[in-house]
């Protein structure tokens, strides 16, 4: 056999080889999760699914312009379903994409749909945060009253309570803390009627809930939820988007609302993105996925990214051309910012 020939069968042999590589690489699941590629950015004082995103009434409101964007990360793998080593190889090679083991994120022990559950509990929990920290920055007066905050899928509560119900009372006894909720739940025994008073989107609803039996505690009733005691507004706030998890909106929720309860622009009419959890008082916490938020940001057109000053160490370094980063550490200096960017000053940055 002449050399050519062998030559020839070796890379031929060498090509199926490789082929094989490739088609075994794309379609074997890898134990990753692709959590960190930029998501979609939606405007908190536009529109989602063509209603405004915060919708308030019973107060004057005043025009906006430009856009307050919250971020968000688009995952894949893990414990939401399979992800493929190809893809893997992918997000190797995008600097937009950051790949890491699926327990870098999420406990190995924790269902997914505990973890869904989780994840929009603690959307919904910015989304009151958000209206505390927005009031206080106003000076308006706030009501304290307690909301559901999650709801077991299979627990007592399930389809009887939802999340985001004010708690008005609970077998007649008004409720004005979290704990008075806890205290009259264990009051009954399992296989007991309890019956709470809740408002949800505007209207009261007697509800009557059959309590079970705590899986913590034997003989104790319990009726699967978890509840927060809230600064709510004396007039009505709404946010109609509702398919996103985690708490990291919170403070371009606040600004949405500040924004749509002042007059002129807060943002200077400009395109502005950011990310950070607030809390009632207005401090602006971290969040996971930054890098790929500011990448989503900037592909939206943001020209500046509110980013929480203790994510300062991920943000050096990494931040997209032609996107200037403002680190905050409270809603004030949020706000700040802004007014700073629009007169062309400098911002503090990371």
């Amino acid at each position: 056999m002449t050399f050519e020939r062998r030559r020839a069968r070796w890379l031929g042999a060498t090509v199926v080889v490789v082929l094989a590589y490739v088609a075994v690489v794309a379609v074997v699941p890898a134990d990753y999760v692709m959590s960190l590629a930029p998501g979609p950015t939606f405007n908190t004082i536009g529109k989602a699914r063509g209603a405004p995103l915060i919708e308030i009434s019973g107060r004057p409101t005043f025009p906006t312009a430009g856009t307050l964007d919250m971020t968000t990360v688009s995952e894949r793998g893990g414990p939401f379903g399979g992800m493929y080593v190809s893809r893997v190889l992918l997000g190797w090679i995008d600097p937009q994409i950051r790949v890491l083991p699926t327990e870098a994120l999420y406990p190995s022990d924790v269902p997914a749909d505990q973890i869904a559950q989780a994840n929009q509990a603690d959307f919904l929990g910015s989304q009151t945060n958000a209206v505390g920290a927005a009031l206080h920055h106003l000076g308006i007066p706030v009501v304290t009253r307690v909301l559901v905050n999650s709801v077991l899928p299979d627990g007592p509560a399930a389809d009887r309570l939802q999340p985001g119900d004010v708690i008005v009372s609970i077998d007649g006894t008004p409720i004005r803390t979290s704990e008075q909720v806890g205290t009259a739940v264990r009051a009954h025994q399992p296989g007991e009627q309890v019956r709470f008073v809740v408002e949800r989107d505007g209207t009261r609803h007697d509800v009557e809930v059959t309590a079970g039996q705590s899986p913590q505690h034997a003989g104790e009733a319990y009726v699967g939820i978890t509840v927060q005691a809230a600064d709510t507004a004396p007039f009505d706030i709404e946010f109609t988007l509702d398919d996103v998890g985690g708490p990291s909106a919170g403070l371009m929720f606040s600004l949405g609302i500040v924004d749509k309860l002042t007059p002129g622009f807060l943002n200077g009419g400009k395109d502005v993105a950011g990310t950070g959890t607030i809390t009632p008082d207005g401090i602006v916490g971290p969040i996971g996925g930054i890098q790929q938020k500011m990448y989503g940001a900037a592909g939206a057109g943001a020209t500046l990214f509110l980013a929480p000053r203790e994510n300062c160490q991920d943000v050096r370094g990494n931040v997209p051309t032609g996107l200037t980063v403002a680190a905050v550490g409270t809603l004030d200096e949020a706000v700040v910012a802004m007014d700073r960017f629009a007169a062309g000053q400098p911002v503090p940055a990371c």
